[in-house]
């Protein structure tokens, strides 16, 4: 196998691995992070809290699990 059949070979992988598409994970992290960011901005008055709401739209699954060990005593 030459360094050309080499080079081409990676360049195949390459592409695969680029193309490919997000996980489905990530799409139902979306729809939650769409969700809690409507619910908790709605719930916010002023500039603070709207900062404040954003950042807790980004990381309740962070809570979520954390609540979850603690219900399950883990």
């Amino acid at each position: 196998m030459g360094l050309e059949d080499k080079m081409a070979k990676v360049e195949k992988q390459y592409n695969l691995i680029n193309k490919s598409s997000p996980p489905p994970i990530a799409g139902v992290y979306l729809l939650g992070f769409i969700g809690s960011a409507v619910h908790f901005v709605g719930n916010s008055e002023g500039f603070g809290e709207l900062i404040l709401a954003i950042l807790k739209a980004l990381v309740w699954p962070a809570f979520l699990i954390n609540r979850v060990f603690d219900l399950l005593n883990i």
